[in-house]
C-alpha cells in the first residue's frame, strides 16, 4: 500500500463559507435562491418586448422616430444596473480562521471576554456586535444575513428581486438600477396610452385593436397584460425608489430604518450624517468604488491523501497552460514484511 500526497491549488471562492453561488471562476456572486431574480429578467424583457413590437413601429412613424431609440438605451441601462448588482460582492467579509476568532475558546475559570465593543464615531458612541457565525466584532453598519450567510458591510437589506444582498459595494447600482426602473415603467405606461389614444381618434377603442397586427384575442389580452405590468410595477418600483431616495438624504440604511436605530427618545443622532442632504448623496452614490476584501479569485494551496494499492514515484504534474497552477504529487510507500 503507499500514500500519495497530491498538493494542488485552487480558488479562494471555492472554498469560502456561507450561502452563495459563483459562477465564471468567481467572477459572479450571487445568492443560492434565484428563482425571483429570473421573474425579474422575465418581467422587464417581457414587458419591453411586447413594446417594442406592438407601440414603437407605429409610434416611430406617426410621432417620433427617437421614441424607440431612447427606449432601447433605458433598456439597455436598467439591465447593466440589475446584473451589476446581482453578479458583484455587496461587501461580504471574511470569517475569522480559528487560530484569528475575537472569541476562541475559554479556558476554564475564566469568564469570557465580552461580546460587545464600544467605538466613537463623530462624537458619537456605537456598539460593534460580536458574530457567532462569522468568529469577528463587526465593523459598524455590517451585519449578518440569514439567507446569505455572511456578514455584509454596511448592509442594507438582501433582495430577492435581484438575488443578492444590497450593501456598501452595490447599493448605489441597486438605486440606479430602481431609479431607471421606473422611469422605464413610466415611459412605457405613458406610450401604451398614446398608441391606444392615438389609434383610437378615428375609431373606437375595439376597432384599435382589430386594426392592429395580430388576432383581435391575443393583441386584446397582451395590450391589457402589457398594461397591467406597467401599472402595478410603477407603484411598486416609484415607492421604493422614493424610499430609498429618502434613506439616501439621511445617509441611513433600510436595516437601520427598520431597527429605528438613529430614531426614538433614546437613540443618538446618525453619527455617519452630514446634515447636508447634497453631501449624504454624494458621499453614497458619488464615494469610491471599495474594493472586495474577499479576494475570490486568489490561490489557495490544498493536500489531498490518497490511498493507492501501487506505488506511484514522485512526479510532477502541470495543470492547464492557461491557469499555470502546478500539481505536485509527493509519493511515501509503506511496506509490511510478514516476519
Amino acid at each position: 500500500m503507499s500514500a500519495v500526497m497530491i498538493t494542488r491549488k485552487v480558488r479562494k471562492w471555492e472554498k469560502l463559507p456561507g450561502k452563495n453561488t459563483f459562477c465564471c471562476d468567481g467572477r459572479v456572486m450571487m445568492a443560492r435562491q434565484k428563482g425571483v431574480f429570473y421573474l425579474t429578467l422575465f418581467l422587464i424583457t417581457g414587458t419591453c418586448a411586447l413594446f417594442f413590437a406592438f407601440e414603437c413601429p407605429y409610434l416611430a412613424v406617426h410621432l417620433c422616430p427617437a421614441i424607440p431609440v431612447f427606449a432601447v438605451l433605458l433598456f439597455l441601462f436598467v439591465m447593466a444596473m440589475l446584473l451589476r448588482t446581482s453578479f458583484s460582492d455587496p461587501g461580504v467579509l471574511p470569517r475569522a480562521l480559528p487560530e484569528e476568532a475575537a472569541n476562541g475558546n475559554v479556558p476554564a475559570g475564566q469568564r469570557p471576554p465580552p461580546r460587545i465593543r464600544n467605538v466613537q464615531i463623530n462624537n458619537q458612541i456605537v456598539k460593534l456586535k460580536y458574530c457567532y457565525t462569522c468568529k469577528i466584532f463587526r465593523p459598524p453598519r455590517a451585519s449578518h444575513c440569514s439567507i446569505c450567510d455572511n456578514c455584509v458591510d454596511r448592509f442594507d437589506h438582501h433582495c430577492p428581486w435581484v438575488g443578492n444582498c444590497v450593501g456598501k459595494r452595490n447599493y448605489r447600482y441597486f438605486y440606479l438600477f430602481t431609479l431607471s426602473l421606473s422611469l422605464l415603467t413610466i415611459y412605457i405606461f405613458t406610450f401604451d396610452i398614446v398608441h391606444v389614444v392615438m389609434r383610437s381618434m378615428n375609431g373606437g377603442f375595439l376597432n384599435t385593436l382589430k386594426e392592429t397586427p395580430g388576432t383581435y384575442p391575443l393583441k386584446l389580452s397582451l395590450t391589457v397584460l402589457e398594461v397591467l405590468v406597467c401599472f402595478f410595477t410603477l407603484w411598486s418600483v416609484v415607492g421604493l425608489t422614493g424610499f430609498h431616495t429618502y434613506l439616501i438624504s439621511l445617509n441611513q440604511t433600510t436595516n437601520e430604518d427598520i431597527k429605528g436605530s438613529w430614531s426614538g427618545k433614546n437613540r443618538g443622532q446618525n453619527p455617519y450624517s452630514h446634515k447636508n442632504i447634497i453631501k449624504n448623496c454624494c458621499e453614497v452614490l458619488c464615494g469610491p468604488t471599495y474594493p472586495s476584501v474577499l479576494d475570490r479569485r486568489g490561490l489557495l494551496q490544498e493536500d489531498t491523501l490518497i490511498s493507492s494499492s501501487n506505488p506511484v514515484p514522485q512526479t510532477t504534474v502541470s495543470a492547464h497552460k492557461h491557469t499555470h497552477a502546478l500539481f505536485l504529487i509527493v509519493v511515501s510507500s509503506f511496506r509490511h514484511t510478514d516476519s
